[in-house]
Parts: C-alpha cells; structure tokens; sequence
C-alpha cells in the first residue's frame, strides 16, 4: 500500500504543481481570466487521456493471457526506466519551469489564443497520470477483491497529501522548499525504481529466463523480516530482501551503477553546454 500511496502522492504533487502554476498565474492577471476555462478543458482532457490508457492497457494484458507474465514483467522494466528519466527531467527543468510557464502564458494572453494552456494542461495531467498508471500497473492486475480496496484507499490517502503538500509548498517556502522537496523525493523515487528493477529480475528468474546463482544468499528476517507488514513497505520502498539471490543482487549494483553512470554523463553534458 505504501508504494500506492508514494506514487499517487508524488504524480499528483508534479501535476497540481503545473496546473497551480498556471492557475495562479491567471488569478493574479486580468488578461489571464480568458483563459481559465482552458486551462480546466485541459485538465479534463489530460484525465480523459489516463483513464484511456489504464483501459488500454488492461485490454492489452487480458488480450495477451498466455503471456501475462513476460508482459506485466515488461511494464515493471517500463516503470523503472521512467521513473529515472522522471528524476533526470526534474532536475533539468525543475528551477526553471515557473519562469517557463509564465513567460509562456504572457505571451498567450497577448495574442488571446489559448489552445496552448488546454495542450500544456492535458499533457501535463496525461503525463503524470499514465506515469501513474505504468508504475501501478503490475500490482493492480495481481490484485483482487479487498486487496483492491485497500489499494484505492491508499490512492485517495496520496492524492489528499498531493493537494496539502502543495498547499504547504505554496506558503511560500517557509515550511518546505520545492528544492527540497524534489531533493528528498528523487532519493525516494530512485530506491523505487531501484524496487521495481529488481521485482522485474525477481520475475525472470521465477520463469527460469534468468538464473538464481545463489539462492539464498543470506537470511536477515532476524533483523527485518521482508514479509512483515513493516518489511513489506520497506521492500517496495527500497528493494530489501532478507532472503536475496545473488542474480537479485547483482541486479540490484548495476541498476544502482547504470544511475551513477547516467549522472555522470548529464554533468559532463551540461557542463559541456555552460562551457
């Protein structure tokens, strides 16, 4: 529940965070209330444009019933890759897209043309939304009956967060910065991606594509058990095991070697451009 919860959570804080933008912007410019019903058609739009593709996406799942695993295994490996792509877009754009957005939105108002914000608002809910969806995808289709319950429960806890996180955040940074808080959640979004990376191998070697090595290769349940309610969260979270194989651990330092290398290579590239 608690990887639904941080998901939902973290979307939806880049998605108000876009939108919030936007709107603020038109509250405080006259020549910006033309352009609120918009920015709301957009904001339909983009949810229209999620909803369309979990539909889409678990008719494509029940339409590939004999290959179920290789293709849920398939979206855990998608949803790992976006997620760090995610992380590396924030940190390119994250400073700058106030100024973006309303530099944008000045010149919107000047022409009275604003298809733009309705495109900008769709993509913007669209984006976070199928994100979502990706990243969910995998634990909605195991899931059945109560289990499903307790997961849009977990849903509608981060999507409430979402909205008093950004409230806190619209203080005016007194309480919590934006630097901040994209600084602590890329950590924890990268231990996610890092989770669902390793479930992906998990799931290779549970259908022989992959050997085990090693299996175990040590037992800590003594100290966190990864079946405990506690352990759970913290093995979805993170990647934990206490009962790890050593392919599971392998994976686990090249995803962790593949982020470090990646990062290496956008400094050098940006340094390259500062030049």
């Amino acid at each position: 529940m608690g990887q639904v919860l941080f998901i939902v959570w973290r979307e939806s804080v880049e998605a108000l965070l876009v939108v919030g933008i936007l709107n603020a912007w038109m509250n405080h410019n006259p020549a910006g209330r033309a352009g609120k019903p918009y920015l709301w058609g957009g904001v339909a739009l983009g949810l229209a444009m999620a909803v369309a593709l979990a539909v889409a996406l678990f008719t494509a799942g029940s339409l590939m019933a004999g290959a179920q695993d290789y293709f849920q295994t398939g979206m855990v490996f998608i949803a790992a890759a976006l997620i760090v792509q995610m992380v590396l877009w924030m940190r390119e754009h994250g400073r700058t897209l106030k100024k973006e957005l309303e530099s944008g939105l000045s010149e919107k108002a000047s022409s009275g043309s604003w298809w733009g914000v309705t495109v900008l608002a769709a993509l913007a809910i669209a984006r976070e939304g199928s994100e979502t969806v990706v990243f969910l995808y995998g634990m909605l289709a195991e899931a059945g009956g109560m289990e499903l319950v307790k997961m849009a429960g977990a849903g509608a806890i981060g999507l409430a967060l979402a909205f008093l996180t950004f409230y806190v955040l619209q203080l005016g940074g007194k309480v919590l910065s934006w630097r901040l808080f994209f600084r602590v959640t890329e950590i924890m979004l990268l231990l996610l991606g890092a989770s669902l990376f390793l479930s992906g191998v998990e799931k290779l070697i549970s259908m022989d594509v992959l050997p085990a090595l090693v299996d175990p290769l040590w037992d800590s349940s003594a100290v966190l058990d990864d079946m405990s309610p506690f352990g759970g969260v913290v093995a979805a979270l993170t990647g934990y095991r206490s009962h790890p194989a050593l392919t599971s651990l392998l994976a686990y330092a090249l995803f962790w070697a593949a982020i470090w290398a990646l990062f290496q290579w956008r400094n050098r590239r940006l340094a390259a451009a500062a030049a």
